[in-house]
């Protein structure tokens, strides 16, 4: 299934690993594009609204036109004969409405899902922040409750980024394909 083009989504809250093991993905295959969601809200230079523990309806018009945008280009690509591995912050019922925009088949999801502990010590430990006011625990604890247990969960707590895209390259197609 590696040499189809296909889409393979990678989701989980902040620091769960998501661009290390995405980017490993992709160079493992023969023929591959790392999207990265967020390259969209970064575009938008005057007017950002940021997804914050009291965001509001600007924020969420902002993060899902970026969901639309990362949808459509991970189509593009993949119509193109790449496989693309898209990763984003895509929580609660956002992760099947994504898991809608995108219309090309196959699609795999992989919901990266270590325990809070670990994604708040690699919080501390990478340069660039992105929780600000939000605590990690309080995220994590919506996101497991309120993000509908579609695709392939991993708890990448005890994994090297390596095991993790092993397990990746091993378990997608069987379960976390979509359609």
């Amino acid at each position: 299934m590696w040499d189809t083009p296909s889409v393979v989504l990678i989701s989980g809250i902040m620091a769960a690993g998501k661009s290390t093991v995405a980017e490993l993905l992709a160079r493992r295959l023969p023929r591959a594009v790392h999207l990265r969601g967020d390259v969209f809200r970064r575009m938008i230079v005057s007017g950002r609204a940021e997804m914050t523990s009291d965001f509001g309806d600007e924020a969420w018009r902002q993060l899902r036109l970026r969901y639309d945008l990362a949808a459509a280009a991970a189509d593009r690509y993949a119509a193109a004969g790449f496989t693309v591995v898209l990763q984003d912050v895509i929580l609660g019922a956002e992760l099947p409405a994504v898991v809608d925009r995108i219309r090309h088949r196959p699609l795999a999801v992989v919901v990266l899902a270590p325990r809070a502990d670990v994604v708040a010590a690699r919080e501390r430990d990478r340069p660039k922040q992105g929780y600000g006011d939000w605590p990690v625990a309080d995220l994590d604890a919506g996101f497991r409750a309120g993000t509908p247990r579609i695709g392939l969960w991993l708890d990448t707590s005890a994994q090297t980024p390596e095991e993790t895209v092993d397990e990746i390259l091993a378990r997608a197609w069987t379960a976390g394909r979509i359609g």
